[in-house]
């Protein structure tokens, strides 16, 4: 499983966030303390917000504590709105079109968690993805799959109901396939305004999901990035999270029956 982090709230190094906690995203890189592997060293990324609409990425295959360019850049960039992600595959190859986060336009996704019997009905998946979007796919994870399947279900107009959507065309394919696996996930999204984040499984076991109000901004993350209690709370599994501005957040059921 992987570890991620969105941050939206008055522009930071992004530093702060990556390398100073105490369990900071990097640290997670080496020993994660609420995931299935310890260890996320298939490469990582970012996604930021600068004074353009589109988005800045950077990808790599290095594992994070050990890329220097991470550390001078993170030193450098500063951003109101990042994702950053560091990956341990399910299956998939270590390559930069496999690390988080995807983009496309304005948006920015990322993703934890694995789309039960992805290998069998792979095929299936991609079928759905729009015929305008499926040269953009660069990768081979279902991750990537999962984003581009978003624009077919309305992203643009109504990203929360696309979100849900989307989970049950999976669903569907799952069913059809008889697929037992369990479909787990955490994911964010942002159009560089709203940032929504998802905490779902169809057993009970959904990977983690926190989030808190810091000075600064929100921070959402796959773990808390320190030891006090009173600074995260837990995402229900089941919820969706909307953020409209700093520290600004509605938590509601994610419906997908």
């Amino acid at each position: 499983m992987c570890r991620w982090l969105t941050y939206s709230g008055r522009s930071i190094y992004l530093e702060k966030l990556l390398f100073e906690p105490v369990n900071s995203l990097i640290q997670q890189s080496l020993h994660a303390r609420k995931a299935r592997v310890a260890t996320n060293g298939d490469g990582f990324g970012l996604g930021w917000y600068g004074e353009r609409e589109e988005p800045g990425t950077y990808h790599e295959t290095l594992p994070a504590w050990n890329d220097r360019n991470l550390k001078s850049l993170s030193h450098q960039l500063q951003a109101p709105l990042f994702f950053a992600h560091v990956r341990a595959s399910t299956g998939t190859a270590t390559s930069r079109a496999n690390c988080h986060p995807f983009t496309h336009g304005r948006w920015l996704f990322m993703h934890n968690g694995q789309i039960g019997g992805y290998d069998r009905i792979r095929r299936s998946l991609e079928q759905l993805i729009p015929d305008e979007l499926y040269h953009c796919r660069q990768g081979t994870t279902d991750s990537e799959l999962f984003f581009y399947l978003l624009f077919r279900h309305g992203l643009e107009q109504d990203p929360g109901r696309a979100l849900a959507e989307t989970v049950r065309a999976v669903l569907t394919v799952m069913q059809s396939h008889d697929i037992a696996e369990p479909f787990r996930m955490t994911a964010s999204l942002t159009d560089g305004k709203r940032t929504f984040a998802v905490r779902f499984a169809t057993d009970p076991d959904p990977p983690s999901l926190f989030y808190g109000c810091e000075t600064d901004g929100l921070i959402i993350v796959s773990e808390p990035l320190d030891m006090i209690a009173d600074h995260w709370q837990r995402v229900p599994a089941g919820h969706l999270l909307t953020v409209d501005g700093p520290c600004r957040i509605s938590l509601a059921p994610f419906e997908v029956a």
